[in-house]
């Protein structure tokens, strides 16, 4: 009785980090976006090309925060 109480509750916590792990990646993700979005612009008024550095540096950090989420989730994947 007691090892599944034990059970139950190790499958909440891992439930919740799993969770707290991917809103976690969201949020880096949105903040992100909008830093090298913002650089972006900045480039673009300094340089006077339209929205060639902004869209270039917003791709860039979609790309590379779904990278590294992937690269975490596949490194998680061969820990279990």
């Amino acid at each position: 009785m007691q090892a599944t109480h034990q059970q139950t509750q190790f499958d909440k916590f891992a439930t919740l980090g799993g969770i707290l792990m991917l809103s976690a990646w969201g949020f880096a993700m949105v903040i992100a976006s909008f830093l090298f979005l913002y650089v972006g612009h900045l480039l673009d008024q300094l340089l006077g090309t339209a929205p060639n550095f902004m869209l270039g540096f917003f791709f860039l950090a979609i790309f590379l925060c779904v990278m590294r989420f992937y690269q975490e989730a596949w490194k998680k994947r061969k820990d279990v």
